[in-house]
């Protein structure tokens, strides 16, 4: 699974660490971010900054980082299957 974070619409709710605290952190800056990153991209667009990470195994299991997305107020996390196809939140 890829995960994604738009830290641009992140409003550092911390829902998503709450539910997922092996998965997402907040930083300094109050934001989400992805704990325990692998292949990690950071893209700086016109759009915004966006992180990818691939989930890893020391991350929350698949259903608690689902939830922890899900949980965003702002819908600043999305996550995909590994073919691309985006999972409905």
């Amino acid at each position: 699974m890829k995960i994604v974070v738009d830290r641009d619409l992140c409003i550092g709710a911390a829902s998503c660490v709450a539910l997922a605290a092996k998965t997402f952190g907040l930083d300094v800056e109050g934001k989400a971010y992805i704990l325990n990153e692998k292949k990690d991209t950071a893209v700086t667009s016109s759009e915004g900054t966006v992180v990818e990470s691939e989930q890893t195994g020391d991350m929350d299991p698949r259903e608690a980082i689902i939830e922890g997305a899900r949980s965003c107020p702002v819908f600043a996390i999305k996550l995909y299957e590994d073919d691309g196809t985006e999972i409905i939140l």
